[in-house]
């Protein structure tokens, strides 16, 4: 493809002219291809197109403008140099396709060639640069004013290019020449006031004295009408040498490759550079980070052979340039010969410096003459240690993009030290150079409160505190976020703290709010420098709900194996899009996630996320699944969707396996059951939810259970799975019951019972009835409990169910003993035990040694009580059911107190104080009350 910018608009392919369409699609097209490889935003673009008057059709028209270039821009096919990106459309360029990046290259070469006084290729660079020109640029579209503002750019890139080929040509002695071409650019220009010097100089080279003289009479004339300005002291100054003849006025003996330049000296002229640019004024916290530098100061940096490096590394946005600039500047005077300062532009949509172009910057800065600059790279950068051989000096080399654009500028040897700044961790550097690495995290929250302070004072956070936290935590304690809202408050002081928090209060909405600092443009330029498989998965994270994924899951969403995936991970995680925050577990932060889902949901491949979205599902439900048989072996299964066809899975197979693998997933499976339900598929949404209470219920997360059970009775309402309906509306009702809402849990119950007995499934029934006994008892009505666990016993006899026989018996011995009648209620739990302990049902045993010593209290055999809780509460243990163990602390407390053992009782009740409170149950009131009727002294536990 062939762009031509530079005149009318015009595109070709393979040298044939392509027909763009519609004046609104050329504007389109015109629009990316002045931001090319970049995500240029809808709202940007709606501004190019239509100005004040968009339509409220602007999203539909620029979809439909974007199908038309792709047909048009592919000759039939679909092109697909344009892609929808976060928010917006990028547009993929190749190097040399746009007549403005010829331009570009062709006055780089030239300016280049000048300062290298090689005046013959100055020449000839520098005019191939203005023959790119073919007229105004854009010429043939209507532009409205912002457009019209980025065309004005161009004009002035080409004027500063013909004023450079004037220089050329002065400094050639082809003054005659030079007169013609200023006079007519002084006349479309007449501003421009290094244009005028160079006519008078021209003037004044070919001899004409008083024109030269009264070039600069027009020049005051028509800077005094159009401005009301004095000429500069540059001019001013010149026409006092044309007054007076100076010598300085002739024209410089022609130089280049064949023809010596004057002979200069090479000795350095600035003998100690500052090239540090300002730090942050309001830079707050990263004492850690500091002293660390210090201390590769102190220890590194003192040699007299020695370059101490570091590099630091951290997500877009965090504060690396902030940290570094803030300790260079406070320790610039422990380098006596200066410092030396570059931006790399690793990740600018500019483009990268390259290491020649830095070392350049460098030498010159070190004093060197450009016209002594060596050409070739080796000779530069062996030109470059010498010089810093026998000097200390601080070098900072921020925004790098990888380890090769800096190995050519560290010094070979001497005192000096190195500040390298990057989002990739540079672990070539690290290797090959013994850098010493420093990753920055986001600030702490007392550090990003520091911040806001700073920029807003302490009075304003003061008075909105409950509002200043929310704003941290929205801009995920990012420096470059904070420092956006920070803007926006001091820029609008009569807006409660309260408004701006709100504006924050989505993920989606915090990127809109934050657009004006432009942080989604600075997270693309990670994401652009990305290879196409870690590309694609950043894209395909944006589906996962968070907060954190593994290896298995990002392998199951990308739909490749554990082994492929590994290294798309490890690219992530070096250039800090993702971080792996604990072994095998990789993490957003929430900006990023943000980023990563806006992406996603603006990718236009929508198949390819449905099946991406099925094979996260389907591995957190084969994964759940014999996880959740491992914990409760005794409960009824259910029928799981059929497993989709993949690579060797790796299921638990223990039971502390099945814990662990629902500890560290716990909070994802939330998300997934809430996330499944919303994308349709609502049978994973209610299988994933039933597996998840296995670990929930015995922890007593009886909000964690009422939420996901909420949403998988409302998944499988919505696709009539009555078999899913039957067991969410039974699982709601026990979360409902725990949490006090027995109303709603009955009706829950009646409707799983009726479920029940439309699937003709008994053992379901048993199970239903089985929890009716529990909601009855709590209300008192022992005769109707009592009747539903005998209709349980019988299904379970029925058919068989040896497990839910023994628990039912047990639940039958409890309501016994809560009638009085302690016998029988023994002997019903006896003959429960047995059958557990045949079964090897270990929850079922605790559940009924503890029933089993509720019997004995009332009976007043104390010690035979506390021996059964004992038991019941180092099972409860191992099945880590903490929520029971805390009921039978309780009653083990009570019944230690009976036997007139304060600090045995009050021992239990503190432990089962503790596991309410991490549970966030608010029965550790209750057990407070009983520690400080034991103890009057004894405040609540912490």
């Amino acid at each position: 493809m062939r762009f031509e910018l530079l005149g009318p608009f015009r595109v070709y392919r393979d040298d044939r002219s392509v027909p763009l369409g519609s004046v609104k699609q050329r504007l389109l097209l015109a629009t990316l291809l002045l931001r090319p490889n970049e995500v240029v935003g809808t709202n940007e673009l709606a501004a190019m197109l239509w100005g004040d008057d968009e339509p409220a059709s602007a999203a539909a028209n620029l979809r439909t403008y974007v199908r038309g270039l792709r047909r048009s821009l592919g000759d039939g096919a679909n092109w697909d140099g344009i892609t929808a990106a976060a928010g917006g459309y990028l547009l993929r360029v190749g190097p040399g396709e746009r007549d403005l990046d010829l331009f570009d290259d062709a006055a780089a070469r030239g300016r280049e060639a000048l300062a290298a006084s090689d005046l013959d290729r100055a020449e000839a660079e520098l005019s191939a640069a203005m023959r790119l020109w073919r007229g105004v640029p854009l010429s043939d579209l209507p532009l409205r004013s912002a457009l019209a503002r980025r065309v004005a750019q161009l004009e002035e890139r080409r004027l500063l290019v013909e004023e450079d080929y004037a220089e050329a040509m002065l400094a050639r002695g082809a003054s005659a020449d030079v007169v013609h071409r200023l006079r007519g650019l002084l006349d479309r220009h007449p501003l421009r006031q290094r244009a005028w010097g160079q006519l008078m100089v021209g003037l004044y080279r070919s001899g004409d004295v008083a024109g030269a003289l009264d070039a600069f009479r027009q020049a005051r004339q028509r800077l005094a009408e159009e401005t009301g300005l004095d000429p500069a002291p540059e001019l001013v100054r010149l026409y006092d040498d044309i007054l007076h003849h100076r010598p300085s006025l002739t024209a410089q003996p022609q130089t280049g490759p064949d023809r010596p330049a004057p002979e200069t000296t090479g000795g350095p002229l600035i003998q100690r550079p500052e090239q540090l640019p300002r730090a942050v004024p309001e830079f707050v916290g990263r004492s850690v980070e500091l002293a660390g530098l210090d201390g590769l100061l102190h220890g590194g940096a003192e040699g007299p052979t020695s370059v101490a490096i570091s590099v630091v590394s951290g997500m877009a946005g965090v504060g690396k340039t902030a940290l570094a600039l803030h300790w260079a500047h406070r320790v610039a005077d422990r380098f006596p010969d200066g410092q030396l300062y570059v931006n790399l532009r690793g990740y600018d949509e500019a483009g990268a410096v390259s290491p020649s172009d830095a070392l350049s910057g460098f030498l010159e800065a070190l004093g060197v003459q450009p016209a002594r600059i060596p050409s070739d790279m080796e000779a530069r950068t062996g030109l470059y240690r010498s010089l810093l051989a026998s000097r200390r000096m601080l070098l900072v080399l921020d925004n790098a993009r990888d380890s090769a654009q800096v190995h050519a500028l560290l010094p070979g040897a001497g005192s000096c030290m190195v500040v390298v700044t990057s989002r990739d961790r540079l672990g070539g550097l690290i290797a090959a150079e013994c850098a010493t690495p420093l990753t920055l995290d986001v600030l702490t929250a007392e550090e990003s409160r520091s911040l806001l302070a700073r920029r807003l004072g302490v009075s304003r956070l003061a008075s909105e505190s409950v509002a200043v936290a929310d704003i941290i935590e929205a801009a995920g304690r990012l420096p470059l976020a904070l420092s956006i809202v920070a803007a926006r408050v001091a820029t609008h002081p009569t807006f409660p703290l309260g408004a701006i928090a709100a504006e924050l209060h989505s993920a989606e909405a915090t990127l809109d709010a934050l657009a004006d600092g432009d942080v989604r443009r600075v997270f693309s330029w990670s994401f652009l420098a990305l290879g196409a498989d870690a590309a694609r998965l950043f894209t395909l994270l944006g589906l996962h709900p968070g907060p954190d994924l593994t290896t298995a899951a990002a392998s199951a969403l990308a739909g490749v194996s554990a082994a492929a995936i590994t290294p798309i991970l490890r690219e992530l995680t070096r250039l800090h899009l993702l971080a792996e925050h604990a072994p095998g577990r990789f993490a957003f932060h929430d900006l990023l996630r943000a980023y990563a889902a806006e992406l996603a949901q603006s990718s236009e491949r929508g198949d390819e996320h449905v099946a991406a979205r099925q094979r996260l599902y389907d591995h957190y439900l084969h994964a759940a699944y014999p996880a959740a048989l491992l914990l409760q072996p005794q409960w009824p299964p259910i029928q799981p969707v059929a497993p989709l066809p993949v690579p060797a899975r790796q299921p638990v197979t223990d039971h502390d396996g099945a814990l662990a693998w629902f500890t560290a997933e716990h909070r994802v499976l939330l998300r997934v059951v809430r996330q499944a339900a919303e994308n349709g598929f609502e049978a994973y949404a209610w299988q994933i939810a039933w597996a998840l209470t296995t670990f929930a219920a015995p922890r007593g997360l009886w909000q964690d259970q009422l939420d996901s059970q909420s949403v998988a009775l409302r998944a499988a309402e919505k696709i009539d799975d009555l078999a899913g309906q039957a067991v969410a509306n039974r699982l709601l009702s026990r979360a409902l019951t725990r949490l006090g809402d027995r109303t709603m849990a009955e009706y829950r119950l009646k409707r799983a019972l009726d479920l029940h007995e439309r699937l003709g499934d008994p053992i379901g029934q048993a199970q239903t009835l089985h929890n009716y006994c529990e909601l009855c008892y709590l209300d008192g009505r022992l005769d109707e409990a009592l009747a539903h666990g005998r209709e349980a016993l019988r299904l379970y006899r029925l058919v068989g169910n040896h497990a839910g026989e023994a628990r039912t018996l047990n639940a039958l011995g409890w309501l016994l003993a809560s009638t009085g009648d302690y016998v029988q209620a023994i002997a019903s739990c006896t003959e429960a035990l047995d059958q557990q302990r045949r079964t090897d049902d270990r929850n079922g045993q605790a559940a009924t040694l503890d029933s089993l010593g509720f019997a004995y209290d009332r009976l007043g055999e104390r010690d035979r009580a506390a021996n059964c809780y004992e038991q019941a509460i180092e099972l409860f243990r191992d099945s880590a059911d903490r929520y029971h163990e805390a009921e039978t602390l309780i009653r083990l407390g009570d019944t230690r107190e009976g036997m007139g053992d304060r600090d045995a009782a009050a021992a239990a009740w503190r432990l089962a104080a503790r596991i309410y409170e991490d549970v966030g149950d608010p029965a550790a009131e209750e057990v407070r009350s009983r520690l400080e009727r034991l103890v009057p002294s004894l405040r609540p536990v912490s």
